[in-house]
């Protein structure tokens, strides 16, 4: 899942000042794994907002007249959500479903989230650290046995912030086949045990989507239950998240068809195959169902403060060199933070939480700015779309801030 460029920033945001001023109290963590209790389960529970109504929204109305445009010359396919608060200011889906079928896309389609799923491993990695069952600190030879030698010196925080060294699945030989052959989490395990680090944990950062398959197997371990269901009973269901969850089976979940431009037209790729990425990239789920989910992530509602700010700190070595000639974005836990704003014409400084997702057809990227609270989720069934969707966000994230609407990009 290809990687955007980014800011340098190592100061852990300023949201996140007041969670700390809370006094958390940072306690030691049982070793043990321990059942789920119905009063943990009750604890745990999650309190959320209605849901808006699911209707279409325009209330910005140079992104609307843009988005018309694109749409209509077929220049983008996909939905976009902005959000203020509570307050929904734009919602709306431009081209199909699926072409061959002639099927509209609907308001609630199903997108693949790609990389966006990282967060979601992530975040279950530091509910368990919130329950007691694991440190983000303990090895990963803890929890993967037998463990490579090599692995010895690997903490989960590494596999969560791209810094282990652990080959990514990409760089390994015979990827082209590996990545169509469907595999369990037990199977990608064995994999990445074949190969040795490509550097000292900690001392660089390089994308690595073995890192969160990993973590996708520690959540196994640490809870007791397979992954699917510790997810859907964690998060997609407390939270109403009906139209989510992760797609390991290749069975009809209905997503919606994902799209390539080729020099004979838009092709359909059908062989998705995200158990491949389980916990790199499997997660299907709605405009409004990751909204739900970014007002509780970010409000508190999944996390405890001192796990939060742990997801949202700078991981990175002092000395990761920019990247693409830009200032290096903040390595978090499945989530980066920079100013993308510099990235477009006219340019804006706001800061943004932020991540991309792009495999088997899906080019996307969800964005939120804590001092306003705006949520911008931009979703294409195109994998070829990635400078419009960027461009796209970055309109939506403007508008909705008041600042001077871009027209271009500056990479």
């Amino acid at each position: 899942m290809p990687r955007t460029p980014g800011g340098h920033p190592r100061l852990v945001l300023g949201v996140l000042g007041a969670l700390i001023l809370g006094g958390v109290v940072w306690a030691g963590f049982s070793t043990s794994v321990k059942p789920v209790s119905d009063a943990m389960r009750a604890a745990t529970s999650l309190e959320t907002p209605p849901r808006p109504p699911l209707v279409v929204v325009e209330d910005l109305p140079q992104l609307a007249a843009r988005l018309e445009r694109e749409g209509a010359a077929g220049r983008f396919m996909g939905g976009v959500l902005v959000a203020k608060g509570d307050q929904v200011l734009f919602r709306q889906v431009y081209g199909k479903a699926n072409y061959e079928q002639d099927r509209p896309l609907k308001l609630d389609s199903r997108f693949r989230l790609a990389s966006i799923s990282k967060q979601f491993t992530a975040a279950a990695i530091l509910h368990l650290q919130d329950e007691g069952r694991l440190s983000v600190s303990d090895p990963v030879c803890k929890w993967i046995q037998p463990c490579p030698k090599a692995w010895e010196p690997v903490r989960i925080s590494h596999l969560l912030s791209h810094t282990s060294g652990i080959p990514d699945l990409m760089a390994r030989p015979g990827w082209g086949m590996r990545r169509t052959t469907p595999a369990t989490l037990n199977e990608l395990t064995e994999d990445s045990k074949r190969f040795g680090l490509q550097f000292a944990p900690g001392t660089k950062v390089r994308y690595d989507n073995a890192g969160f398959n990993l973590a996708a197997a520690i959540v196994e371990k640490a809870s007791g239950r397979p992954y699917q269901a510790y997810m859907r009973e964690t998060f997609f269901g407390p939270l109403g998240m009906k139209d989510s969850g992760l797609d390991l089976d290749g069975g009809d979940h209905g997503a919606i068809m994902g799209y390539a431009n080729f020099p004979a037209g838009l092709a359909a790729q059908p062989n998705a195959n995200t158990s491949i990425v389980a916990g790199a990239g499997a997660v299907y789920s709605t405009l409004d169902d990751l909204l739900v989910w970014q007002r509780a992530l970010h409000r508190g509602e999944l996390l405890k403060p001192f796990s939060y700010q742990q997801m949202l700190a700078d991981h990175a070595p002092a000395d990761a060199p920019k990247e693409r000639g830009r200032p290096r974005r903040d390595w978090g836990y499945g989530i980066f933070s920079n100013r993308l704003g510099d990235q477009v014409q006219p340019s804006f400084q706001d800061r943004q939480i932020y991540h991309t997702g792009s495999w088997g057809g899906f080019r996307n990227l969800m964005l939120y700015q804590p001092e306003a609270d705006v949520t911008v989720i931009v979703l294409s069934n195109n994998y070829h779309l990635r400078d419009q969707v960027f461009l796209i966000s970055q309109q939506a994230m403007a508008e909705a801030l008041g600042r001077e609407f871009p027209t271009t990009l500056d990479r």
